[in-house]
């Protein structure tokens, strides 16, 4: 399958072929990953999980590029209870070759409500030049990314190359990637690399790579803020009493500047230029209404990729369809902070710790817990792989890639740093801004994917050949 902006790379590149050729059976693959729903939060079946990390694992196999393909599980911090499934793969670099750890995950967000998609979002359906359903593109597309790279790779070479090449496909980064830390000292040399593959991230647009060299670190956590004791009728009482839901509507608001800017004392920013970007092309990539005014100040880009955002992401109250003339004694809700480079996590918790014990309304008591935190993230782009793989982004795509931050995070990537401060961090991907990761009606535009394998070929065939 090809798309109407389609570029070879000079010369009939073998690999593009190889890529081209094989991009149906890839597809194909895509879909039948696509189809299990492997949510790794703790509230879905992990038995999912586990049949995706399999299919995974025999995708793995079929590169015939591994001397061993495992399915293994780590420690959660200070329990005995096991992360879910991830699959390792590592073949050992000959003659002084370097070797590339390839990194995605196989775990995704829920679904949301079906009423919300257009299709089933376990049931992957091509429509124009895009495949949609969850995990369609993050980040299974990243995993059948470097499968479908391996394959054209070996048929191109043959089995006897000398690259080193290992694989970390995990299964739970959309729930924090909490057994990581635990999973690196335990598979340590198993993850050792000269270079490492983040396939989970996106590009510029449907024409133009990225190589992402920012990353927002994040915190999250559950805030509860009670008030009574037991529930009480708000003809009785409302007008004396606090019920929690206003007073966290209270003090979650004190969260934010009157423009909608972060106003905790201790959140930093990170002082970068950002290529230009409207307000335009922020309404349209954001789906943002005609009436409704973007929030903060500064460049666009920076208030995405270098300054702190705050967002409630849930809240455990009565839906509307249930609610009673009820004053509530307890509420939570599920805060998600993007902390910016630069600024450690645990200073950014700490920070958000103390602005909502210094901003409790009327005395209520509150709670802190659930606890998630992962670093941000600076790549140096010094490197002469960093500088392989923006070539071959020139010639897998045909166009000049940019260098890009990103407003999410991955949180892992700066364990790995601390773990293998000597290999290079390449963060790439197979989103562009019509993906609606996370959001109902997901979806990989298979132009990009095509290229964005092309140029993973290529960056590989470049790794073999390097001088040892």
């Amino acid at each position: 399958m090809t798309d109407s902006n389609e570029h070879v790379p000079a010369n009939g590149d073998n690999l593009s072929r190889l890529v081209i050729e094989r991009l149906p059976e890839t597809i194909a693959d895509l879909s039948a990953l696509v189809r299990i729903p492997s949510v790794s939060w703790s509230a879905f079946d992990p038995a999912h999980v586990q049949r995706s990390a399999e299919a995974v694992a025999d995708l793995a196999r079929s590169t015939s590029v591994f001397d061993s393909v495992e399915i293994v599980r780590a420690p959660l911090p200070g329990s005995r209870e096991l992360g879910q499934p991830a699959v390792l793969a590592r073949r050992e670099a000959k003659n002084g070759k370097p070797t590339v750890l390839l990194y995605a995950h196989h775990d995704v967000q829920p679904p949301g409500r079906d009423d919300d998609w257009d299709t089933a979002p376990f049931e992957p359906v091509v429509r124009g030049d895009r495949l949609f359903g969850r995990g369609a593109a993050d980040d299974k597309a990243g995993v059948m990314a470097h499968i479908a790279a391996l394959r054209s790779f070996v048929a191109h070479y043959g089995n006897e190359f000398d690259l080193g090449v290992a694989l970390f496909i995990e299964g739970e980064e959309e729930f924090g990637s909490r057994s990581f830390a635990s999973f690196l000292d335990q598979y340590r040399d198993a993850l050792a690399a000269d270079a490492i593959v983040v396939a989970d991230s996106d590009n510029w647009d449907i024409d133009t790579p990225a190589l992402t060299v920012s990353l927002r670190g994040n915190v999250t956590f559950r805030l509860g803020v009670r008030t009574l004791d037991h529930a009480s009728h708000s003809g009785m009482f409302g007008g004396a009493v606090p019920d929690a839901m206003m007073t966290s509507i209270r003090l979650l608001n004190s969260l934010w500047n009157e423009d909608g800017s972060v106003a905790v004392a201790g959140l930093t920013e990170h002082d970068a230029g950002t290529p230009e970007f409207d307000d335009a092309q922020l309404r349209t990539d954001a789906a943002l209404r005609p009436s409704v005014a973007p929030i903060g100040e500064g460049s666009i880009l920076s208030r995405l990729w270098n300054k702190p955002a705050i967002t409630v992401t849930g809240m455990d109250v009565p839906d509307v369809g249930s609610a009673s003339n009820t004053l509530l004694p307890q509420v939570y809700s599920r805060v998600s902070a993007r902390i910016a480079p630069g600024q450690k996590a645990d200073e950014a918790f700490a920070a958000l710790k103390a602005h909502l014990a210094e901003n409790v309304p009327f005395g209520a008591e509150i709670t802190i817990d659930e606890v998630d935190t992962g670093s941000p993230f600076l790549v140096d782009t010094r490197g002469p792989i960093v500088a392989a793989t923006l070539e071959s982004m020139r010639e897998g795509w045909g166009t000049e890639p940019v260098s890009t931050g990103i407003g999410g995070s991955i949180p892992f990537v700066a364990d790995l740093v601390t773990a293998f401060p000597g290999a290079e961090i390449l963060i790439t991907g197979v989103e562009d801004p019509d993906t609606r990761a996370h959001s109902p009606n997901e979806s990989l535009h298979l132009g990009v994917f095509r290229r964005a394998i092309v140029t993973e070929a290529i960056l590989l065939s470049k790794l073999n050949e390097s001088h040892a």
